[in-house]
């Protein structure tokens, strides 16, 4: 490669050389741009975006590159060339060499590269150019294609990464997803380690596709476009090219619609395929052109006998092929990436080749190739078997490599006709699989594309629905309850079927809040599933028997329940239970009756189960789930950290109702502990919305959190107001709480309401919670909540004290705290040497909390109280008062050496919580660098 020149590729989006916006990617630049903040505070670091050709990996790299341009960053450009690989370090020297403000010294630069035996101090003096730079600005360094790079440019990339990371420079690296050289793989393993951050780009949600073709056509498509575009299977290249092929001739707006002219249009050629095809060699391309003519899978034997060689001869042809993503493995076969990519190579054939190819296919004995050339061409009785092996195989597969199960179904459904009878149980069978894989979008679109195509039998439209509603509980709890619905309406259906659809209904009116009707639906599934001996909808509807009791406050029996169904779940395997998991209700119930080291665990341990088998959404769910566990136990920092880690994606099919009941809220009451106002408006609006959902239980919870920000603003009739509706609904659907999230909520409403002179409100509010404790005798943290809502009703001491000596018990620090400052607060009226330790306790177990709008509050009582010294937070290092316990446990051991990864293995935390605490550790410490961090425990711990 010459370090003259640079590389100038034409982005994934970019049509006709004008560039379309990036749709579909917002999380991804949300976290590039969240990077370019540190590095602004002087943290380097190193960003790996990873995709399959086509995703946009160049163009992700291009908007990076704006941004930090756009804030007056120093960057530096190099993108490797799978032509030009053996010139050693050409990649980086263009990125550094070459461009608006090269480094000093590019002769010098040159001039190693050139002389034998000089790579070290090649190294040395393109380290010693880069710290220079870096101490004059921040350096943003990107590096596209990292798969093509040389092995001295792989070596140079990891040794500088490595050797400057306490300087401010980040890297940002692109590299093809799938295989990889080993040079390549054993770079990525090296910068992983090294705590570099994974940007994984998949396919585009249905909305990003939808406003792609609305750019390039210029008019919102109706449904038959959209379904074209949909062919691109959310890969923005192939999908931009598709559309851009067709508007001139294939598309027309009417009334400001984008409609096709007439049915589907022919294949047309696409000019990254076109552009691929010239870069192979005369053999490889010949090999691809013969593939595309005979269509489908197809052996290496029988393309060898249609070229006239040997199967051995045609190995360069073949990996040459493979490397330019135009082909890919399928076990002993070969088969486009894509169907347009096939398509587009067909379409660029004269007529005359595709006809005499076909006819030498057609008159080839069987017996000359291992496989039947009507199998190879993709007929049906071939592909009818070739399908329901793959479906056999990933029925096999789904409960411990979902990921490759989601592939094989797909496959299996690309083999089964669009007109075949059994293309709609695949669909059903591919959706759950492509859902739990983190592809919820692509899932919703396949099963929602072939609902609307009509013409299904009963019993296919109900598994469709079926697949659908399982799919729509975490993202949008009455679609889910829609779904399910309309399955048990159709007529003719099996009653395993039937059975599962109404325990999935039961599921979706529980989880929406619509207790009375859950109980009602689910007493008709159990005869249905009894009647089919369906254990897996029997698992399902013993979570709702399990919520249903939960309602009524016998927690005794809800726990039995939810244990129960948790082990039949558990005994039936993930795949096939229709709420995965149901674990996750047995988490939260116990979370929320006090019992939260219990729930702790039971959350990282599915959290940890899920990240090994590859189901990305059960791991989002479970995370959510440990948010709520982990804001009770007073850990805010690593709950806020969960959060941001599962937090909805623009691509997500829904409201994300899921995320509204467990990240929103919990986001909105760190931000109230922390004193965030800032983030707490950004919620209070999230609240808002939620307040008019059509689910009952995300109303609640946005009621509930509107009423907490108002008493934070210092109005407590607004609260009450915003809680008027909760109080006076339905008592069949009433929050078993009376309008609350959780029992320890109950003196924070009883305060509320006593502050609004709602006498009557909080006098309901302490005779639910003194109900509870009395029905739950064996709880004491529901004792605890409901002595310390009475000892605030009645302004009494006594009920106040036991409620601080019952929250010992219990580890619920925040809960325990408030109760303290409480009594403090009754003492220090006629007795304030006595209420002295009751606010310093307090004010420790909110300083290892990280609330820091407690922590001052409580610091105004002891002022006020006649304590002029600054108290001691017990149990805290005096010599790291600036950070949370949570922050200090991963600094002390970011600073023995441990990379991000190894500190969360160590932790049972995410590396984006540890990344989280860490960052926050650095800001607050005033440094920029693991070596400063070092040097500063070193300092601190050890007096060094």
């Amino acid at each position: 490669m010459s370090v003259n020149r640079v590389t100038t590729r034409t982005a994934p989006e970019e049509l006709g050389g004008v560039r379309t916006p990036l749709r579909g990617r917002d999380a991804e630049l949300a976290f590039i741009e969240a990077r370019l903040d540190a590095l602004d505070r002087g943290e380097g670091g190193i960003i790996r975006v990873e995709g399959p050709a086509g995703t946009g990996r160049s163009r992700i790299l291009a908007e990076a590159a704006a941004a930090a341009r756009r804030r007056g960053t120093r960057v530096f450009e190099g993108a490797a060339d799978p032509d030009e690989r053996f010139a050693p370090l050409g990649p980086l020297l263009e990125g550094v060499l070459v461009g608006e403000e090269p480094l000093p010294g590019a002769q010098r630069l040159r001039d190693l590269t050139t002389t034998p035996g000089q790579r070290f101090w090649l190294l040395q003096e393109l380290g010693d150019r880069l710290r220079e730079a870096a101490r004059r600005g921040p350096l943003f360094i990107v590096l596209d294609d990292l798969q093509w790079c040389d092995d001295l440019t792989l070596l140079t990339f990891h040794t500088l990464a490595a050797g400057l990371s306490a300087h401010p420079i980040l890297w940002l690296v692109a590299v093809r997803a799938g295989s990889v050289p080993p040079g390549v793989r054993t770079t990525l393993d090296r910068i992983r380690q090294a705590g570099a951050h994974g940007l994984v780009l998949g396919a585009l949600g249905d909305r990003a596709v939808a406003r792609i073709t609305e750019d390039v056509l210029g008019a919102p498509p109706d449904p038959d476009v959209l379904r074209l575009a949909n062919r691109a299977e959310g890969l923005p290249q192939l999908l931009v090219e598709l559309l851009g092929s067709l508007r001139e001739e294939a598309v027309t707006i009417e009334d400001g619609t984008a409609r096709l002219l007439e049915g589907p249009p022919a294949p047309r050629r696409l000019p990254s395929v076109v552009r691929r095809l010239d870069q192979l060699s005369d053999e490889a391309r010949e090999l691809v052109r013969t593939a595309a003519a005979v269509g489908g899978t197809v052996t290496v034997a029988l393309l060898a006998e249609l070229l006239g060689r040997s199967p051995a001869a045609l190995i360069t042809a073949v990996r040459e092929s493979l490397d330019a993503d135009l082909l890919a493995e399928s076990g002993d076969r070969l088969t486009f990436r894509h169907d347009l990519i096939r398509e587009a190579v067909e379409a660029g054939l004269p007529l005359p080749l595709r006809q005499a190819l076909s006819r030498q296919v057609a008159g080839l004995p069987p017996g000359r190739a291992p496989a039947d050339v009507t199998e190879a061409r993709g007929a049906a009785s071939g592909d009818a078997a070739e399908a329901d092996r793959l479906r056999a195989e990933a029925a096999e597969l789904a409960g411990t490599a979902p990921g490759t199960a989601a592939e094989l179904s797909l496959k299996a459904l690309g083999l089964t006709p669009v007109d075949a009878p059994g293309r709609p149980r695949v669909i059903a069978e591919t959706i759950p699989l492509l859902w739990q894989t983190g592809r919820a979008a692509r899932a919703r679109d396949l099963g929602a594309t072939a609902l609307a195509a009509g013409g299904l039998e009963p019993e296919d439209e109900a598994l469709i629905r079926l697949a659908l509603a399982r799919l729509a509980v975490q993202f949008d709890f009455s679609e889910a309850v829609r779904q399910a619905r309309a399955g048990v309406a159709l007529p003719g259906t099996s009653r395993t079927v039937r059975g599962r659809l109404l325990a999935m209904l039961a599921v979706g009116l529980s989880m929406s809040g619509e207790h009375a009707a859950a109980e009602q639906v689910a007493a008709e599934a159990w005869e249905t599933a009894a009647a089919a001996g369906d254990r897996t909808a029997e698992a399902t509807l013993t979570t709702v028997r399990s919520a249903a009791s939960f309602h009524r406050m016998d927690l005794a029996e809800s726990f039995r329940q939810a244990e129960r169904s948790a082990a039949l779940a558990d005994a039936l395997g993930v795949s096939t239970s229709l709420w995965v998991p149901e674990a996750l209700w047995y988490a939260l119930l116990s979370n929320t009756t006090g019992r939260t080291a219990e729930a702790l665990a039971v959350a990282e341990e599915g959290i940890r189960t899920t990240r090994e088998q590859g189901r990305t959404a059960a791991t989002r769910m479970w995370l959510m789930t440990r948010t709520r566990i982990l804001l009770e136990t007073g850990r805010l920092s690593d709950a806020r950290a969960d959060a941001e880690a599962a937090s909805p994606t623009t691509d997500d099919p829904g409201p994300g109702n899921l995320a509204d009941v467990t990240l929103r809220y919990v986001m909105l009451r760190v931000a109230l502990h922390t004193g965030d106002r800032k983030a707490a408006e950004a919620y209070a609006v999230e609240a808002r919305r939620m307040r008019n959902d059509g689910a009952p239980v995300v109303r609640h919870f946005g009621t509930w959190m509107l009423a907490l920000m108002a008493d934070h603003e210092g109005r407590p009739d607004r609260a009450m107001a915003e809680l008027d509706a909760v109080m006076t609904s339905p008592a069949a659907d009433r929050p078993a709480y009376a309008g609350l999230i959780d029992p320890a909520d109950a003196p924070v409403l009883v305060r509320m309401a006593l502050r609004a002179g709602a006498h009557e409100r909080a006098a309901q509010a302490v005779a639910t919670a003194e109900e509870r404790a009395v029905l739950n005798p064996d709880l004491p943290f529901l004792a605890a909540t409901a002595a310390h809502a009475r000892g605030l009703l009645d302004n009494d001491l006594a009920p106040l004290v036991r409620a601080v000596r019952l929250y010992e018990d219990c580890p619920r620090p925040l809960a325990r705290a408030s109760a303290l400052e409480d009594a403090g607060r009754k003492l220090a009226a006629t007795r304030r040497p006595e209420a002295v330790p009751y606010f310093e306790t307090a004010l420790s177990l909110y300083a290892r909390s990280g609330a820091e709008r407690d922590v001052a509050r409580v610091r105004r009582r002891l002022r006020a109280a006649g304590v002029r010294r600054r108290p001691s937070a017990a149990g805290l290092s005096e010599a790291w008062t600036e950070l949370t316990a949570a922050e200090l446990r991963v600094v002390r051991l970011v600073a023995r050496g441990l990379t991000n990864q190894q500190a969360a293995e160590r932790l049972s935390l995410s590396p984006h919580t540890v990344s989280s605490h860490l960052r926050r550790a650095f800001t607050k410490l005033d440094i920029t660098s693991r070596t400063e961090l070092a040097r500063l425990v070193q300092r601190r711990d050890h007096g060094k």
